[in-house]
């Protein structure tokens, strides 16, 4: 990592995790295998202050739940981004190593090692929301495509999101000030 760390992807530290190398990797990780519309890649860190966004205004989510929101794909910033599809086939040596990453991120910032199902199931309704409109304004999907993929998107529409990919630096920089202002947050008793 830029940062000097190196991280055992079999058996990663939570003390080789950095924030810095985190917001740098995924803000130059493209979501959709780069094929989005825009001057830029639609990065994983867009994405996940996308999910972050939406998880804030579905519910009055905790910090801690806020700070998952924020790093529900983290463990990208080393792996990469892979389509659903992909995954499947790849299997279980991926979801394993997907997993010990993600346990390694959430134990270095003092959370959960595994994300708490309820938790994980707000993430997972604020990331397909995101998909939805990732797919309409960016991928070229139309909106019953898009809908028989990701949903209806209710209760959040268009204009609550900022989906125009910006340049990397511009998202590493958001990224590592939201995770910030979260930080802040619990510890002024948030948590």
């Amino acid at each position: 990592m830029l940062s000097g760390r190196r991280l055992d992807l079999l058996d990663p530290s939570p003390l080789d995790v950095e924030i810095s190398d985190i917001a740098q990797g995924l803000a130059r990780v493209a979501r959709w295998n780069g094929q989005t519309r825009g001057d830029h890649a639609f990065s994983v860190a867009q994405h996940s202050l996308m999910v972050e966004a939406i998880v804030g205004r579905l519910t009055d989510a905790s910090p801690p739940t806020l700070q998952m929101a924020l790093l529900h794909d983290a463990p990208e910033y080393v792996i990469g981004d892979m389509i659903s599809p992909f995954k499947a086939v790849v299997g279980g040596g991926y979801k394993t190593v997907e997993a010990r990453l993600e346990a390694a991120i959430h134990i270095r910032f003092g959370l959960p090692p595994v994300t708490p199902k309820s938790v994980k199931a707000l993430i997972k309704r604020a990331d397909r929301i995101a998909a939805y409109f990732e797919a309409t304004e960016l991928a070229g999907f139309g909106d019953a495509e898009a809908r028989a993929f990701f949903g209806s998107p209710r209760d959040i529409n268009r204009d609550m999101l900022d989906v125009p990919p910006r340049p990397a630096a511009e998202i590493e920089t958001q990224f590592l000030a939201r995770f910030e202002a979260i930080e802040a947050l619990r510890r002024a008793g948030g948590s």
